[in-house]
C-alpha cells in the first residue's frame, strides 16, 4: 500500500492512512491494554484518580488514547520524515531531550506508566505493520533506507508515547 501511494503521489492520504494505522493498530494493542488497566489500579491505589471503577475505567480508557495518539502522530511525522529526506538522528535526539525535560515536570507516578508505554506499542500487532508501512515506502522513494527509514518509525513510535503519555499526566 505504502508503495502505491507512494506511485501515485498523494500525500495527504498517505498520511491520513500512516497516521490510522498508528493509531488503530496501537489501540488494539493487548499489551497496552493489559498496562493501561493496570495502570489505573496503581493510580487508584495512590489516590490519583477514585477507586471506583467508572474512574479506573476512563484512566485506562484515556491512557490507551493518548498512547494510540501518540503512535498516530509519530508514525505520520516518520512517513513526512521520510517524503522530506530529513534525518533521523536530529528527530530522535529532540525527542529523547523532550523526555528529559518533561521527566523534571512530569507526576512521580506515571513516569514509570509512561517509559514502559513506549515499549509496550512497540509489541506483537503494531511492529509489522509499521515496519512494512516504512520500508515499502521507504523501498519506493529513490535514494532511502528502507532499513533506516522502516526501523525509524518503530523509534518514533516508542519515543512518542513517553513524551505524550507524560503530559498526560501533567493534565491529569
Amino acid at each position: 500500500m505504502a508503495h502505491a501511494f507512494a506511485r501515485k503521489g498523494s500525500v495527504a492520504w498517505l498520511l491520513v492512512f500512516a497516521f490510522a494505522l498508528g493509531f488503530s493498530t496501537t489501540v488494539a494493542e493487548p499489551a497496552l491494554i493489559a498496562v493501561a488497566e493496570e495502570a489505573a489500579a496503581v493510580a487508584a491505589g495512590s489516590n490519583v484518580i477514585e477507586s471506583s471503577e467508572d474512574a479506573q475505567e476512563s484512566y485506562a480508557l484515556g491512557l490507551r488514547l493518548t498512547v494510540a495518539i501518540s503512535v498516530g502522530v509519530a508514525i505520520f511525522i516518520g512517513v513526512l520524515r521520510i517524503l522530506k529526506g530529513w534525518p533521523l538522528h536530529y528527530l530522535i535526539m529532540a525527542g529523547y531531550v523532550a523526555v528529559i525535560v518533561m521527566t523534571a515536570f512530569a507526576p512521580d507516578e506515571i513516569i514509570g506508566i509512561a517509559y514502559d508505554s513506549g515499549g509496550v506499542t512497540t509489541s506483537t500487532i503494531t511492529v509489522p505493520l509499521v515496519t512494512a508501512l516504512g520500508v515499502g515506502l521507504a523501498m519506493s522513494i529513490k535514494g532511502r533506507n528502507p532499513m533506516i527509514d522502516g526501523f525509524g518509525l518503530i523509534a518514533f513510535a516508542s519515543l512518542t508515547p513517553i513524551i505524550f503519555v507524560m503530559a498526560y499526566g501533567i493534565i491529569i
